[in-house]
């Protein structure tokens, strides 16, 4: 028995045919991630907060003349990072929901059938973005409030290291939890509800706890609110009483609820529907 003659107009395709892997996962996602317009708005105007605020602070600080003390220049960096945190956590949700509002996620999963690998390259992608571009601007903001305010004491470099690179990394892990809510929910302005109030909220409801009963609440939600966190980040010891992280502490803390959140949203992600 002979074999069969080969087809003389056959069609053999030269792009070689391999599976995919997180590399190609992690290129699909820098494109979609610095094409769309939402990534520019909001980390742009993240920066003009940034900067903007921040410079602020230390132009009227340095123009009061006011001794500081032992402290530095560099805990005005807190102005302006607490609101640049509602443009990370708004493009963080908008990574992932965007996708559920337009449909366009069913072509994603069709593309990547393995969703944790593709939830994985969004948020490695979206981290790595928003730690260079918020660890660079932290750095230019820090250097510029230390020359503008020569009252202030010399910051040291583990405080240095904490203004700039801390304050970029916090940004970032907040901007993974905000990516794990848009998971969870799949909603735009749901998640970023829920987001910002978990931002703002703690603080708010402690304002309001006037009861002698709940002054050990009150106490928690001030040291443990985020907005209070960024503060620690910028000091060796608790901002707030003797008690509570300090430092690196606050990235630790953000961090480890970022991963219960962030497992939580893998878990869901495989096992629901589109």
């Amino acid at each position: 028995m002979t074999a069969p003659a080969p087809q003389p107009y056959a069609y053999v395709s030269p792009i070689p045919v391999r599976r995919a892997h997180l590399g190609d996962a992690l290129a699909s996602e820098w494109t979609k991630i610095r094409s769309v317009r939402s990534t520019l708005w909001t980390l742009g105007v993240m920066i003009l907060l940034m900067v903007g605020i921040g410079l602020g602070v230390a132009a009227i600080a340095s123009s009061s003349e006011a001794p500081m003390g032992e402290e530095s220049a560099l805990a005005f960096g807190f102005f302006g990072m607490l609101p640049a945190s509602i443009c990370v956590i708004t493009l963080g949700v908008l990574t992932v929901a965007s996708e559920y509002g337009t449909g366009m996620i069913r072509t994603t999963l069709t593309a990547c059938p393995s969703r944790g690998r593709v939830l994985t390259a969004k948020a490695t992608v979206f981290f790595l973005l928003v730690f260079t571009v918020t660890t660079v601007t932290a750095s230019l903001v820090a250097a510029a409030q230390v020359a503008m305010v020569d009252t202030a004491a010399a910051p040291a470099a583990g405080e240095w290291l904490r203004a700039t690179v801390g304050a970029g990394a916090y940004l970032a892990v907040l901007g993974l939890l905000s990516l794990a809510f848009g998971t969870l929910i799949r909603h735009s302005a749901g998640a970023i509800t829920v987001m910002i109030g978990l931002l703002l909220l703690p603080l708010v409801a402690a304002l309001f706890m006037f009861s002698e009963a709940l002054r050990s609440v009150q106490e928690w939600l001030f040291t443990y609110a985020i907005p209070s966190q960024m503060i620690a980040l910028y000091s060796t010891k608790p901002p707030f009483g003797d008690s509570g992280p300090a430092g690196w502490e606050s990235l630790g803390i953000l961090a480890g609820l970022t991963a219960v959140v962030l497992g939580g949203a893998y878990a869901l992600l495989n096992s629901r529907d589109v």
